[in-house]
Formats: C-alpha cells, structure tokens, sequence
C-alpha cells in the first residue's frame, strides 16, 4: 500500500483509509465477526488510517472500531473522530467539544486521538447545524488546542463542507492540520477550474489553499455516497441513499450523471464505474488519503484492488473531462 506525507503532519498514512461511516455501514450495523475481518484485512495490505466519528450510529463506529483494535493491537494505527457541536450548544462550544471528545476516546479505548475533526458544516455567518468561520477560528480552535495540550489529539481537523468562501477563510488561517474533501469524478472543483454554470458546489480549487496552507487532504464522497457505482440498489446494511454533498441536489441525479460516464468502463480505463472514481480520487498529488465506505468485507476488496491499479492515467482523465463538459448548464 503505497504512503503518502499527510500536510505539514510528516505523518504518512496509506492511500486507501478505512471509512467506518453510516453510508456503508459495515462498522455500524455490520456483523462482529464482520468487523474484524474487514479490519484485519485492511491491516494486513498495509491500511493505517481509520476514520470514524460519534455521529456515525451514534457511537456504535466508534465503540466498534475500539473493539476491534483493542483486540488486534496494530502497530502504528492512525485514528481520526469527529465532534458534531449541536446547535443548543453554541453557546458553550469548548465544553461541548470536551464532553464530545471524552466519550469518543472512551468509546474508542485511546488516551487520544491522531486526528479530531470537526463535524459541523462551516459558514460564513452561520445558522441551523453550521458554524461561522468565525467561531470556528475564534472559539473551535483554543477548544482543540487546549485537548492537544493536555495530549488527547495529536492534531486539528475540520470536515470542508458548507460555504466554499468560509471554507477558504478557516484554511487560509493555516490553524488546522487536516481537511476532509468532497472530491469526485462528479465535482472535481477542489482541484480544477469548473464552467460556471456547472451542476454542483464550486470549491474553488480548494487543494490550492490546503497546499499553501500545509493542510492534509482526506478525500471524501470519493464514489458521491454511492452514486459513482451508478446503481441505485444498495446493501441491506448501508444507509439509505444519502443526502447528496457538492454535487447534484437529489441522489438520483447523481447516479443518472454517473452512468453517463460509463464510456470510461466501455473504453477500458477501468473495469468498473467504481474502480474509476476510486482512481480518480487518487489522482491528484494534495490527496493525503481516500475514504471508501463499505458495507461487507467484499467491498473492501473492490477498493484495495482499485487502489493497487494506481491513479487513472492522463487519457482517462482527458475522455472524463469531455465527458463531463456534456453536464454544463444542467439544472443542479
């Protein structure tokens, strides 16, 4: 599994991290037995980074994801959480932060963790579930570094969802280490210029600012929450079909623009829609590591066996491109 330096961290984590979210579900409402094999088979290629979060089952990924480690006891494990502040408690955000992060590092069985995300979508002026950039940098920020002084997180992370402005401004204050980004065959806007009147959230090529910034890259949505297997059936243990992230507006439309990029399959770039959008995100150099949420051990397969192929070659990213220039000016 190859390594890649994570931001300014000098940590390096493998290109396929473990995903232990809700959408796949495996780590939530997946059998015991389930769980450690797909764990254990993660170990044993060479995944290191695991990725999990108190939202996820409330708890039960967490809890899970500590079981197993605790029995399997991996050299070097990597482990991200996350603190979802909710919205009655704005008001006192470093103590919700605390509460948060003590239950997950007794969920999780750790005295820390590497990485501690924050969960809530980032605005400009905030409102419903999101927060401000402003309270981001002016009271998130003294909450993670007192944790990271007292040794309970190694390092500061925030999920990039929200406004893409806000997004740029928490970035650009160069106080967080890490940033989890939606990145797809669908919105590759992180990295690349999109037409204005292109279907989905424009991140404004974000990757530039987490460069510039010496911000690790977890890449996110890399298969759209499912949608870039371009099927609509989904296993009994994952999620219904999620809310869409930076993309179209309804999941379906995400699939019906997925299956119009099957000329990558057709042609023979890749063997599959998903083994392409698994490549895909490997593709550019700000990424750190990808996500891939599973539901059974196989699909744990399917996403090592894409990742050991390597990033799509250049003329797989060219037809992409014109394929994708037929999406502009669709209704989003």
């Amino acid at each position: 599994m190859q390594l890649r330096v994570f931001g300014r961290t000098g940590m390096q984590l493998s290109v396929l991290g473990f995903g232990c979210g809700a959408v796949g579900g495996v780590m939530v409402r997946g059998e015991p037995a389930d769980q450690e094999r797909a764990v254990a088979r993660a170990i044993d290629v060479g995944v290191n980074y695991f990725d999990t979060a108190v939202l996820y089952g409330d708890g039960e990924s967490e809890k899970n994801l500590g079981r197993v480690l605790q029995k399997l006891k991996p050299a070097g494990a990597i482990v991200g959480t996350k603190v979802r502040i909710p919205p009655d408690a704005f008001g006192r955000i470093a103590d919700a932060i605390t509460t948060s992060l003590e239950g997950s590092l007794a969920r999780l069985g750790l005295d820390r963790v590497d990485i501690f995300h924050l969960h809530n979508p980032i605005t400009v002026s905030g409102g419903g579930s999101a927060l401000s950039a402003r309270q981001v940098l002016d009271e998130v920020v003294p909450a993670f570094e007192q944790l990271r002084q007292q040794g309970k997180i190694r390092y500061l992370g925030i999920s990039a969802v929200g406004d893409t402005a806000a997004l740029h401004q928490v970035i650009d204050a160069g106080v967080f280490d890490s940033a989890q980004i939606v990145y797809n065959m669908l919105n590759p806007s992180a990295a690349e210029e999109l037409p204005k009147n292109y279907p989905a959230q424009d991140y404004a090529r974000l990757f530039d600012r987490t460069r510039a910034a010496g911000v690790g890259v977890v890449g996110i949505r890399v298969l759209a929450g499912g949608a870039l297997s371009g099927s609509a059936a989904r296993h009994p243990i994952a999620s219904p079909a999620p809310e869409p992230i930076g993309s179209a507006m309804s999941y379906d439309a995400d699939i019906e623009r997925a299956r119009r990029l099957m000329p990558l399959v057709e042609e023979g770039f890749a063997s599959s829609l998903t083994e392409a959008a698994t490549r895909f995100a490997l593709s550019h150099p700000a990424m750190g590591t990808i996500l891939v949420g599973m539901a059974t051990p196989q699909e744990f397969e399917g996403a090592f066996a894409a990742v050991e192929k390597g990033p799509l070659p250049q003329a797989a990213l060219d037809r992409l491109s014109a394929l994708r220039q037929a999406f502009d000016g669709e209704a989003r």
